[in-house]
C-alpha cells in the first residue's frame, strides 16, 4: 500500500530517522506543518536564497553558484557547507526541518534520503507552479526522485558503478556473469573485488545482484518482494561467486578506497568500484578497460549515487529556488560536472565527442547509468539498508541459508513500515 503521512506516521518516520542518525527528540508536530504553497510566506515568491551541500562536492557547484550570481543581482545564491560525512549532512537538515526553518532553501540529498524528506513533508512538491522539466535527464536519476508518483526533487548529479578489468590479467570482455566465473578460473590470485564490509556498499552490491538477476527488494507500494525466485537467485549468485573464490575473500572487509587499492596495485585482475578510480588507474600505468556491471544475461545493473536538490517546503523565496535547480541542470553547467569527474544527469552530455576524448569511460557509464535503479525508494530506507546488510553478510559469512536470509529481510522490511 501507498504510505501516506499522518501524525502518527510522521512521529514513526521521524524515529526511524533517528534511530539511523541519532538525533535528538522529534516533535510529535512535526508531521502537521503545512506542505505547499499553504507554507509559503507573505511577500515575494522570489529573492537570496541558501544552497546547502555537503563539503566534499562544493568545488563543483560553487562556479555555478557564481554564475547564477553575477546574472541574478537581487537572487544572490549563498552556499551553505554541511559536514564531509553524509550523517551529519543529514542530521543538520532534519533539525532545521524538524524546527520549520528556512534557513536552507534548497538542499543537495543524498539520494537515497528524498522520500524520507519527501514523506516528512519538509519538500516543495515539484509540480504547479513548480514544475520542472525532467524530460531530457537520465530516468533512473527522475525515478530516485520521486515518491507515491509525484516528483519532489531535481536530480543534480549521478553516479553509477562500472567493472574495471586488468587486461593483462583477463583479456576479453565478459558479457554475462557466467563469463567472469569462466575468466576467473584462469587467475591467479584474487579475481574480483567489491564491496561487501558490513556497511552501505554491501547493500549497493547486494542489490546489484538482486536487481541484475532480474529481482527487486520493495514494489511500488512499499511491500517487500525479496523472497520473489529472481531476488533469491541473485543473492545465490553473489553467495556462491564469494564461496568459490570468484569474489576474492578480502571483499568482505573491503570498502571502495580498498577496492580502489587493490585494483591500481595489480592484485586483483577485476574490481566493481565507482568512476572515480579510473583516473587512478591510469596513472597507475595499467593495462584496463571499463564497461557496465554484467549481470546473469548480460548488462547488469548498477546502484545509482549522486544527489538530488529538494526546495525546503518552508522557503520563502520559492520560485527563485525553482529556477536555480533548473539552472544546475542546464547544458554548460552539466557540461561543467562531467569535466569534474562528477557524473551529470543531463543525457546528452554523454554523446560529448570531445568529452569522451577526455573521459573514455563515458559510453561504459552511460549505458550503466540507463540500466541502473534507485536504491528503494522508501521513507524507511536506513531500516530496509540495515535488513540488507544484517542478512547478506550473514550470508556469506556465517552460512545462513539464501530463502532464511531474505524471509528475514522481508520480516524486518514490513517491520519497518509498521
Amino acid at each position: 500500500m501507498k504510505i501516506h503521512v499522518t501524525r502518527r506516521t510522521g512521529a514513526a518516520l521521524c524515529a526511524i530517522a533517528l534511530s539511523a542518525t541519532a538525533l535528538t527528540a522529534c516533535s510529535d508536530d512535526s508531521a502537521d506543518s503545512n506542505t505547499g504553497s499553504d507554507a509559503q510566506s507573505s511577500g515575494s515568491d522570489r529573492g537570496p536564497i541558501t544552497f546547502a551541500m555537503g563539503r566534499n562536492d562544493t568545488d563543483k557547484i560553487t562556479p555555478i553558484i557564481e554564475a547564477w550570481n553575477k546574472e541574478h543581482p537581487d537572487e544572490q545564491v549563498t552556499l551553505k557547507e554541511l559536514a564531509g560525512e553524509a550523517d551529519d549532512q543529514r542530521d543538520t537538515l532534519v533539525q532545521s526541518l524538524q524546527a520549520g526553518n528556512s534557513d536552507y532553501d534548497v538542499m543537495a540529498l543524498d539520494v537515497v534520503w528524498t522520500a524520507d524528506f519527501a514523506a516528512n513533508q519538509w519538500l516543495e512538491p515539484l509540480e504547479g507552479d513548480y514544475a520542472v522539466d525532467t524530460s531530457k535527464l537520465l530516468q533512473a536519476t527522475v525515478d530516485s526522485a520521486t515518491y507515491n508518483g509525484t516528483l519532489y526533487a531535481l536530480p543534480q548529479n549521478t553516479n553509477g558503478q562500472l567493472l574495471f578489468r586488468n587486461v593483462d590479467q583477463v583479456p576479453s570482455k565478459p558479457d554475462t556473469f557466467a563469463d567472469i566465473k569462466s575468466a576467473c578460473e584462469a587467475v591467479e590470485g584474487d579475481c574480483l573485488t567489491t564491496q561487501l564490509k558490513q556497511y552501505e556498499g554491501l547493500t549497493v552490491n547486494t542489490l546489484g545482484f538482486i536487481n541484475g538477476w532480474g529481482g527487486s527488494v520493495i514494489d511500488d507500494n512499499g511491500e517487500p518482494t525479496v523472497e520473489s525466485a529472481e531476488a533469491k537467485a541473485g543473492l545465490q549468485a553473489l553467495v556462491d561467486a564469494y564461496g568459490d573464490g570468484t569474489i576474492a575473500k578480502n571483499s568482505t572487509a573491503a570498502t571502495e578506497e580498498e577496492t580502489n587499492l587493490a585494483f591500481t596495485e595489480g592484485k586483483t585482475a577485476l574490481a566493481i568500484n565507482w568512476p572515480y578510480m579510473y583516473t587512478n588507474a591510469v596513472e597507475a600505468g595499467l593495462n584496463f578497460e571499463v564497461q557496465p556491471l554484467v549481470g546473469e544475461n548480460g548488462v547488469g545493473v548498477s546502484t545509482l549515487g549522486g544527489y538530488n536538490n529538494g526546495i525546503n517546503v518552508n522557503s520563502k523565496h520559492k520560485a527563485t529556488a525553482k529556477d536555480f535547480i533548473e539552472f544546475i541542470v542546464s547544458e554548460e553547467n552539466q557540461l561543467s560536472f562531467a569535466k569534474a569527474s562528477f557524473p551529470p544527469v543531463l543525457a546528452s552530455i554523454y554523446d560529448d565527442a570531445a568529452l569522451i576524448e577526455e573521459h573514455p569511460y563515458l559510453p561504459a557509464l552511460k549505458e550503466s547509468l540507463e540500466n541502473a535503479k534507485p536504491r528503494p525508494v522508501s521513507p524507511f530506507y536506513p531500516a530496509i539498508s540495515k535488513a540488507i546488510q544484517d542478512n547478506a553478510y550473514a550470508a556469506l559469512t556465517n552460512g545462513k541459508s539464501v530463502d532464511d536470509a531474505t524471509k528475514d529481510m522481508a520480516a524486518a522490511i514490513k517491520q519497518a513500515a509498521q
